[in-house]
Parts: C-alpha cells; structure tokens; sequence
C-alpha cells in the first residue's frame, strides 16, 4: 500500500474539520481524499459510487449517523474500510462502531502522524486503536459481563424509564428509530420481559436504574 495512492472519502457533520482534514492529507504525500460528507447517509452513497480505500467516519452526526452508516457499508460488502475519528471514547460509542465493522477507531486530538499511520494500516485492514480506546475495550473483555446490557442499551432503558418514545429516542442518541428497536428487543431478551414497562421495571430491580 506504501506503493500506491491512498484515496480517502472524509465524513464529517463540521465544515471546518473536513477542511482541516482535506487540507492535511492534501499536504502529504500518499493520500487522495475523493469527496467529503456531512452525514452517515451521504457517505454510504459516495462510497458505493468513488469506492475509496479509507472512509474516515465521524459517529455523531444529525441526518444519519456513523454506525449505522459502517453498518450499511458493511451490508453493501463494499471493500472500503472504515476508520473511526471521532471525539467520543465512550462505551457506547466505541463497542457499536468496532461491532458494526470498524477497522480502527481514532479519537480527533491524534497527532497527525498518528492518523497517517493509522490511515495506512486500515487501507491494509489492519485494527488500529487508541491507547485510550484499546485499554477500554481490553478492560470490558476481562469484566465479567455475561448477559448485562451493553452501556447502549442503558442508555435506552433509561429514557424509556423517562417516557421516553423511540423517536425521541432515536434523536437524542443520533441512531434510527430501527436500531431503538433492536436494542429493545435484546434488552427484552437479557431482562426476561415483554414489554417497556416490565424492562424498566426489571431493570430497577437489578439495579441497573437507581
């Protein structure tokens, strides 16, 4: 890959950061960045069309967010991969995005040859990780956790314990109202319930709500 031209689509809900993005990888030799979008759903349409090597993704974005964007590139089978750049190093941001397909995941104060380098070895389909993000995701591994909700599901339990609907839902946490339902319905699973109110209800029980 060192060989060749790396080409970049960079996918960005900030003018500003696709312009300081664009402007870096310009100014280094090895990389072509092919277009730029403000949304999860505008990428998924340029990267089917230009085909890049690299998709650098932003995950919270109003008009369609990261993972489900990774999610639908990774339906498509298209052969970009997909490099996470992000400011969030939360639970919930960072185990959705590795799960729906993710080659890395970078956060935005990287220094710039960090993002180079990591640039290069997702366009080989190598895992690249943060130090912050890697000693997360190894921490979640030894921690028991057989059968507890994911940090996402809590979140939704917990605005369906505020009355929160799966529109609001959707909004606040920058998914689609589809991905609400799936994380309902594997909360349902993992409490043991039918329905909202018996998850909110299980859930204070076990002390997941308090």
């Amino acid at each position: 890959m060192a060989d060749r031209t790396i080409t970049l689509l960079i996918v960005d809900d900030h003018p500003v950061v696709r312009d300081g993005l664009r402007g870096m990888f310009a100014s280094a030799p090895g990389f072509e960045v092919l277009a730029e979008a403000a949304d999860g759903r505008e990428a998924v349409a340029l990267a089917t069309r230009l085909r890049p090597d690299v998709v650098l993704m932003d995950l919270r974005m109003p008009g369609g967010g990261g993972v489900e964007a990774i999610t639908e590139l990774g339906r498509l089978g298209l052969p970009s991969k997909v490099l996470v750049l992000t400011t969030y190093d939360t639970d919930s941001d960072t185990i959705p995005a590795i799960e729906a397909g993710a080659t890395g995941y970078l956060l935005k104060d990287a220094p710039r040859d960090e993002l180079f380098t990591a640039v290069r070895a997702a366009a080989e389909g190598r895992t690249v990780l943060s130090p912050a993000i890697a000693s997360r995701l190894v921490s979640r591994v030894r921690s028991p956790h057989g059968g507890s909700l994911s940090a996402r599901e809590r979140e939704v339990i917990r605005l369906v314990a505020r009355g929160t609907g799966n529109r609001e839902i959707a909004a606040e946490l920058f998914i689609s109202e589809a991905t609400v339902k799936t994380h309902l319905t594997h909360i349902y699973a993992k409490l043991g319930v039918k329905d909202r109110a018996a998850a909110v209800a299980a859930a204070y029980d076990r002390g997941i709500l308090g």
